[in-house]
């Protein structure tokens, strides 16, 4: 089984004194006992935001770990991260009346998992299951 990580796991991974810290490393390790590590691009790039990564550290981080990066982001994956994000959107507003607060990103995330037909690793559960209701979704 092929899973796909979301970068709260790989944040709370690096920081040691996040208290999810010690439960990423966990499911981690349990994941990539299942089978394959993947991030879509969409990941990579939230991961070049943490001030302390240079982009070599951060390639180089996914060369020891064995993640790899799926860089292409085809149609199929565009238009189900604009369905989620639009269905997200409806829902917040009809609720709350207020505008989203989630960026288009964490679909994209979603998307390129259930599109491919990988599980996705996250600590965002309830939005994805709300958003992709069929993807597999693992977490602590």
């Amino acid at each position: 089984m092929t899973t796909s990580i979301d970068s709260n796991i790989i944040v709370a991974l690096w920081r040691h004194d996040d208290p999810l810290n010690f439960v990423s490393a966990k499911i981690l390790d349990q994941a990539r006992k299942r089978g394959e590590l993947i991030v879509s691009a969409p990941v990579y790039a939230e991961l070049m935001g943490d001030p302390i990564r240079t982009e070599s550290g951060l390639n180089q981080f996914f060369q020891d770990s064995g993640i790899v990066v799926d860089w292409t982001l085809d149609e199929r994956v565009w238009r189900e991260a604009g369905r989620a994000y639009k269905g997200y959107v409806l829902r917040r507003r009809s609720a709350s009346g207020v505008l989203p607060r989630r960026l288009l990103t964490d679909f994209l995330i979603g998307a390129h998992a259930l599109v491919r037909g990988y599980s996705l690793l996250t600590f965002d559960q309830r939005l994805y299951a709300a958003a992709f209701p069929s993807l597999t979704i693992l977490s602590d």
